[in-house]
Order: C-alpha cells, then sequence, then structure tokens
C-alpha cells in the first residue's frame, strides 16, 4: 500500500460497541472508543508488520486491535490502571483454557463458601473476619470524595469478600495466570463498593458506579451490596469469552503463516515516548484527555491503591487536564496538549497518517491541535463525525468549511520534508475554527 495514495475516511463508521467480548465485559474504563471503529482506522492507514501508537492508551483498544490485525501494537497510559487493563487483556492470550480452569478451581475452593457465608452474615459477627485478611491500605482519598477514607467506600462485607478473593488470587505464582484472575477481580471491585448505583425497573445487578457517571467518589444513596462472589464468577466467564475470541483470530492467522501481532507497554508522558520512537510510527489513533471532564487518576485511586499501582507525585504532575486534585488551570492543560500533538507528529514517519478523537467546543483546544499539526508539516484530510454524518473532508470540500460536531475523528497526513510556517498563518487557524464553531 502506497501510504500517500490513501483516502481518507470520510463517512461516519457505526459503532459496535458490544461486538467484542476481549473489551465490552471485561473491565469498565472511564473512555473506550469502539473497537470495530479503531479497527477499521487501523486497517484503512497501515499495513501488516507496521507500527501502530496511541500514546493515550486507555484500556488498550487501539494497541489490542493492531495486534490482532498483525501489526505492533504500542500501548502507552501513564495511569496504571490503564495498563493493566490492557496488559491484562493480552495475558489472557499467553495461557492455556486449561490453565484458567484450574485456577478458578484453586480460588473457589478457598473462596466461594467463605464469601457465601460472609454475604449471609450480619450484625457483629462480620467483624470476626476482618482478623483472617490482609486489608488494603485505608489512604485517604481525592478532596471530592463523598468519603474521606478508602474503606469508607465499602460495607464490611464488602471489603472483606474482596480481600479474601484477592489474597488468594496472589497466591497464583504464574504471573499471567495470576494476571488474568486479578483482571477478573479488579473488575469485580467496580461493582463491590458504595458508589455502585442499581438501574431503576431493571435487575438489581444492572446498574454502575458513580465514578464513571458523575465521575467522582459519590456514596449511593441506597447501598446495593451485590454477592461478591457470583459478580466475580460472571468476570470469570467474561474472561473466557475474551480468551477463545481472541485465541480464535490468532490461530486462524497461524495457520495461514500470517501471525506477525506484537504488544508492547509503556507508561511514559508522551514527550518521553517520542524519545523512543522518533519517527517510527506508521500510524497513530489516540484519543487525548478532556480537559476538565475527567481526572482520571484521582478515580483510578480505588483500583491503583488496592493493586499497589499508585502513581508518584511526579507521573499525577504531568497529568493533562483541567483541575483534578492538583488543580491545574485551563492554561495548563491548552500548553500540554499542544506539545502532546507535536509529539505525536514527531514519532510519526513523513508521509503516515494520524488520527485524533476528540469532542471539545472551547476554540483554544481546537487551535491548540490544529496549530501544532501546521507546526509539525501535517495536513488536516477529513473530521468526521462518529455521532451523525460525515461533516467535514478537505480532500472532498477542498477548503470549504463546514460543522465539527460532537465526538469526530480529525484525520491527518504528515507531508514529506521541513516546513516553516509563517505567523500569520497561524492566526488564520483560530479564524477558521472560529466559524465553525459560532455555528454551535
Amino acid at each position: 500500500m502506497n501510504y500517500s495514495e490513501i483516502l481518507p475516511i470520510t463517512k461516519r463508521i457505526p459503532a459496535n460497541r458490544q461486538g467484542a467480548k476481549r473489551h465490552y465485559g471485561i473491565h469498565p474504563y472511564f473512555t473506550r472508543r469502539p473497537f470495530n471503529v479503531v479497527r477499521d482506522y487501523i486497517l484503512h492507514y497501515s499495513n501488516p508488520g507496521d507500527i501502530v501508537i496511541d500514546p493515550f492508551g486507555g484500556s488498550g483498544v487501539t494497541a489490542i486491535e493492531a495486534f490482532l490485525e498483525n501489526r505492533i501494537g504500542i500501548q502507552n497510559d501513564i495511569n496504571p490502571l490503564a495498563n493493566f487493563i490492557a496488559s491484562g487483556i493480552v495475558e489472557i492470550t499467553k495461557v492455556t483454557l486449561d490453565e484458567i480452569l484450574e485456577g478458578l478451581k484453586f480460588i473457589e475452593k478457598e473462596c466461594k463458601e467463605r464469601i457465601n457465608d460472609l454475604f449471609r452474615t450480619n450484625g457483629p459477627k462480620i467483624n470476626i473476619y476482618k482478623y483472617d485478611v490482609e486489608l488494603p491500605p485505608n489512604i485517604k482519598l481525592p478532596s471530592n470524595s463523598d468519603v474521606e477514607q478508602y474503606y469508607d467506600l465499602f460495607t464490611p462485607r464488602q471489603l472483606i469478600s474482596l480481600t479474601i478473593l484477592k489474597n488468594q488470587i496472589d497466591k497464583i505464582s504464574d504471573f499471567s495466570l495470576r494476571h488474568v484472575f486479578l483482571l477478573a477481580w479488579s473488575s469485580t471491585l467496580a461493582r463491590i463498593n458504595k458508589t455502585f448505583i442499581s438501574t431503576r425497573g431493571r435487575a438489581e445487578t444492572r446498574g454502575g458506579s458513580s465514578i464513571f457517571s458523575i465521575y467522582r467518589y459519590k456514596i449511593a444513596k441506597d447501598i446495593v451490596e451485590l454477592n461478591p462472589w457470583e459478580c466475580f464468577y460472571n468476570r470469570f466467564h467474561n474472561i473466557l469469552k475474551a480468551k477463545k475470541e481472541m485465541m480464535n483470530t490468532i490461530e486462524l492467522r497461524q495457520k495461514r503463516d500470517e501471525w506477525q501481532g506484537q504488544f508492547k507497554i509503556f507508561k511514559l508522558d508522551v514527550d518521553e515516548l517520542k524519545n523512543l520512537f522518533w519517527e517510527s510510527a506508521d500510524y497513530i489513533f489516540t484519543d487525548p484527555p478532556y480537559g476538565g471532564h475527567i481526572s482520571y487518576l484521582d478515580l483510578s485511586v480505588l483500583w491503583n491503591s488496592w493493586l499497589g499501582l499508585m502513581p508518584s507525585e511526579e507521573v499525577c504532575k504531568k497529568e493533562i487536564i483541567v483541575g483534578g486534585e492538583l488543580k491545574f488551570a485551563e492554561g495548563h492543560y491548552i500548553k500540554r496538549l499542544k506539545d502532546s500533538i507535536k509529539s505525536c507528529f514527531e514519532m510519526l514517519k513523513d508521509g503516515r497518517w494520524l488520527s485524533i478523537v476528540f469532542q471539545h467546543w472551547n476554540v483554544e483546544y481546537f487551535e491548540s491541535i490544529l496549530t501544532a499539526a501546521q507546526e509539525s508539516n501535517a495536513e488536516l484530510k477529513s473530521a468526521v463525525s462518529q455521532i451523525g454524518d460525515p461533516i467535514w473532508s478537505m480532500h472532498k470540500k477542498k477548503g470549504k468549511e463546514s460543522v465539527l460536531a460532537g465526538e469526530f475523528i480529525l484525520t491527518f497526513y504528515k507531508k514529506m520534508g521541513i516546513k516553516s510556517v509563517k505567523e500569520d498563518k497561524r492566526m488564520d487557524i483560530k479564524s477558521i475554527i472560529g466559524k465553525i464553531l459560532q455555528k454551535y
């Protein structure tokens, strides 16, 4: 495939969010792109064996889909929880079905009856169980939480049940197998806490945590105590489905002697990642943080703390957000966003493509992305809305301005060679964005 001859995607790809068991139902995360949209972009803009990078990897959709499509998938995120989920999904492919089933027997033997018995216990008797388990650190929560300390996120039954499960999983000696079961446990943790809100008029188990809906630790008005063992068992079966799904893909390609997929993971700031992959990427598909909407590291404390993955203060200072526990100013976000997009283009080879998912109305946010692209000798080729009809294409409309609406995917082509950009051209960017956004 000649990369320069690729015609940009200009039509919306209908999302199939539940179509891949490897992503849907394995573990919740704050933002997750539909796998089929990401996969189609990867297939369109890259070749087998190419290096495909997501500098803001989240739960790993880009790198995992690249890996399964015979590319070298590069996952990067400073949030340990994100990398834990992404690497855990890939670890599923490294253990056999028999090993997974034996692992379940090992956990079930020591945990099922203890947890079910605890679930039936009320009053002071519950506290007796505390003496038999090693509880996680009772750390302080982010300041906007409804409660101050970590233990306050759980009922005693929830906290002890989760501890019983994790302590047994930690005894598994094989790294990959242990990671697979920790993934199921971590997913269970999202539902077995006091932020879980049951959906009205539906089964009690249907619902979700306020962590993923209003993006803070809000305690439910009516606490729902789901059975921890049943929840863990259901998550385990989701992992089995993901295992079969991914292995079917890999084994089919192995039979055809086509398998060359690789998955690599990093936990670097984007500006540091570019030093490792300077002009190495064949394609980048990424979804940058959304300003002040989601404080990823603050909201991941529930998992990172118990998993022993808490990021250092130095790492927290590198987060690209507005607000959060460190109260980052908007100017900080805009500068970091622009710098990180420039770093993305510096990782990209000349004559290659880069796609960015974004959904902001702030003129300065758009300006930071487009300015970074222009300074990197990259040209915006299409902007496709993933909510409605396709809305803008440089290729098809040749400069005509239209509306960028809702969540959309900006796709750029990095031209060959080096070209300086005059200051007056940079100023044109803000004028163009203003015309686009003022319609809303």
